[in-house]
């Protein structure tokens, strides 16, 4: 379901919080932009309410996480990311060379899909497991660079 399509409203009360332009302008960018980090949310959130401060993202990204209406995903070495996609049980792919992220569904089903070591004397709620590699298209634009530098 994409963003327009979406009643963020509806979906913010049956939460029991308030509907707040704020809400819905974070709510939008992060369905139209997943897996961005906060400052990047702000960049495009800025664009329709041009008051909006960085703070008050990351307050918004907070309060709708903890609500599980947005899911946080922290990639190795990076900012934490934001998505929608929060009630299934899937994982990223990132492309080492351009940064960007893909969800990969689960094949194993619900969560946590892999198990902890039985003394690690904790309950794992998620495992999360992020594949690295690099996309088709900047393996294609490396294989163009490749012939292009061979001589002829």
């Amino acid at each position: 379901m994409t963003a327009m399509q979406h009643s963020w409203p509806e979906t913010l009360r049956d939460c029991g919080l308030r509907v707040t332009r704020q809400r819905l302008a974070v709510l939008d960018a992060v369905a139209e932009h997943p897996h961005q980090p906060a400052e990047a949310i702000h960049a495009e959130v800025a664009r329709r309410l041009p008051e909006i401060t960085v703070q008050s993202v990351y307050t918004v990204l907070h309060d709708l996480t903890a609500h599980q209406l947005l899911r946080r995903f922290d990639p190795p070495g990076s900012a934490a990311c934001y998505e929608t996609r929060t009630h299934d049980n899937h994982h990223h792919a990132i492309c080492t060379q351009c940064g960007r992220i893909e969800d990969v569904d689960c094949v194993h089903g619900e969560a946590p899909c892999l198990e902890a070591p039985a003394g690690l004397g904790m309950e794992v709620e998620v495992a999360d497991v992020v594949f690295r590699g690099i996309c088709r298209n900047c393996a294609a634009q490396n294989a163009g660079e490749h012939k292009a530098a061979q001589p002829v």
